[in-house]
């Protein structure tokens, strides 16, 4: 990992996902150090991800992560919901290859397999939020239509908005969730598009109240006025 794209790719993961947290301050040397990149690379990546949105920079303090209000985070779900709505729409409209279906099938097992132990354990969040990127961006990219995909990325500048977060606390909730995975991929492989797009548009729609519902109710620090 040498390039400034590289390292922003490495950096707006871990901002989506979480593991920096709004309002943390990303510090150059540690983090040059930890990614084992040179500074100015690393520079240059910071750079990218404030223009991008998702970090702050203040002279003479430097980077920490953006904090977004409920306000933006209900927006970012609302049009993330319609875009990915319209893009399972169009992908059944168009139809899949059988390479992505296969890919959705196999995205489904996963999903089934680890929620088979019935309860919800702490090794299991990473492979099923990959699922789910997975999941959600084959869609996408199924939808033939390039501007889908960068407007989806933008309400994934949101990090709380991303396909990447979860609340896992709750079997019956992810279960509920992944039930959803089962019905868009059948009416995309029926080619029934309507459906599609209106089973999408209430899955990521459903994802974002509870995510909502759980961090005021915890009063969690992530959710606050900026």
């Amino acid at each position: 990992m040498t390039s400034a794209a590289e390292v922003a790719a490495v950096l707006r993961e871990r901002v989506l996902s979480g593991e920096f947290a709004p309002g943390e301050r990303l510090h150059q040397a540690p983090l040059s150090e930890a990614l084992g990149v040179s500074r100015t690379p690393l520079r240059e990546a910071l750079a990218q991800l404030a223009n991008q949105g998702l970090l702050v920079y203040e002279p003479n303090r430097g980077y920490e992560v953006r904090a977004f209000s409920a306000e933006e985070i209900v927006g970012a779900f609302d049009v993330r919901s319609r875009l990915e709505g319209l893009a399972c729409g169009l992908a059944a409209r168009r139809g899949l290859s059988d390479e992505a279906l296969a890919t959705l099938r196999t995205c489904i097992a996963e999903g089934d397999r680890i929620l088979s132990r019935g309860v919800l354990v702490a090794e299991d969040l990473e492979p099923y939020r990959r699922m789910n990127v997975d999941f959600h961006e084959t869609i996408i990219r199924g939808a033939g239509n390039p501007f889908i995909d960068d407007f989806v990325r933008q309400c994934h500048n949101v990090p709380l908005a991303s396909d990447r977060v979860f609340v896992w606390e709750r079997h019956d909730v992810i279960w509920r969730s992944h039930d959803d995975h089962h019905r868009i991929l059948a009416a995309i492989a029926e080619r029934e598009a309507g459906r599609a797009e209106d089973l999408m548009r209430e899955h990521v729609y459903f994802a974002g109240r509870i995510l909502l519902r759980t961090l005021e109710r915890s009063g969690n620090p992530r959710l606050r006025a900026v």
